[in-house]
């Protein structure tokens, strides 16, 4: 008879090997565990390359927005603690005039009205009425921010602006007006139209035929002829500003952080 306990054990002691051996083709661990750091390594720091110094661009653009605003108001606390000075009839710098308090002596031009749309007061949607005024004595002309009112629930509906008749003696903030800002429809560049998105020294000097000073006076709480002035403080939200820069430095931080991290664990 065939020996067939030997044959059996002779079985399954190949396969029990064949079980346990090796590939010829398998890479040992520690290999395996160096090629997967250098992957780690490289596209890690690749994504670090990227991230990094966009994390920290957007970090300082915030932190310089804060500092520029705090700035600002430190100058116009500076340079509005002054005694007024009276507005020039003739043309001025607007930077020699920037933040003083000034005197105005003369005639509103109610014609010339004008209201800025989608401005603000404790979350509530209105205008600021802008009024030229006439310097006493000459043909020039400074825009006088009169103060906010609120809009209507039906927008076309504009709110009633009165404009104080004959001669005024006005005190205020001047001010020089943004040169950048974003309209949400083309603007006419001909023409009157009675509400503006907004403030346009350019588009004003080309509607009317007068000489304009480059400044607009923000009326003061207590002068006569105005509406509603609470305005706002130049460094208004700047330490908004630095909290989102502190978040874009932390970002950095972590991004550092978490390749260390998969860069040195252990496989």
């Amino acid at each position: 008879m065939p020996n067939i306990s030997k044959n059996t054990n002779t079985l399954t002691i190949a396969a029990s090997s064949e079980r346990h051996a090796q590939p010829k083709y398998a890479r040992p661990a520690s290999e395996s565990a160096r090629a997967g750091r250098f992957r780690t390594a490289l596209f890690g720091g690749m994504l670090v390359a990227i991230l990094l110094p966009a994390f920290i661009s957007l970090g300082m653009w915030q932190w310089r927005k804060a500092e520029t605003k705090v700035s600002l108001q430190h100058e116009l606390d500076a340079r509005s603690s002054g005694l007024p000075v009276a507005m020039p009839s003739e043309p001025v710098d607007a930077e020699s005039l920037r933040y003083r308090r000034v005197v105005l002596h003369g005639t509103f031009d109610a014609a010339r009205q004008v209201l800025i749309d989608n401005r603000l007061h404790r979350e509530q949607a209105g205008y600021h009425v802008i009024t030229p005024l006439r310097l006493a004595g000459s043909n020039m002309h400074v825009l006088v921010n009169r103060g906010w009112l609120p809009a209507a629930a039906d927008h076309r509906i504009l709110p009633g602006a009165g404009v104080p008749s004959g001669n005024v003696e006005l005190t205020g903030i001047a001010v020089i007006p943004e040169q950048r800002f974003f309209n949400l429809a083309a603007q006419p560049i001909t023409g009157w139209e009675p509400v503006w998105q907004n403030l346009d020294l350019a588009r004003f000097r080309a509607v009317v035929s007068y000489p304009l000073q480059p400044l607009v006076i923000m009326l003061d709480a207590d002068a006569p002829g105005g509406y509603l002035r609470e305005w706002p403080r130049p460094d208004e939200r700047s330490e908004r500003h630095r909290s989102y820069a502190l978040q874009w430095f932390g970002f950095a931080v972590a991004t550092i952080g978490i390749w260390a991290y998969f860069l040195l664990r252990r496989p």
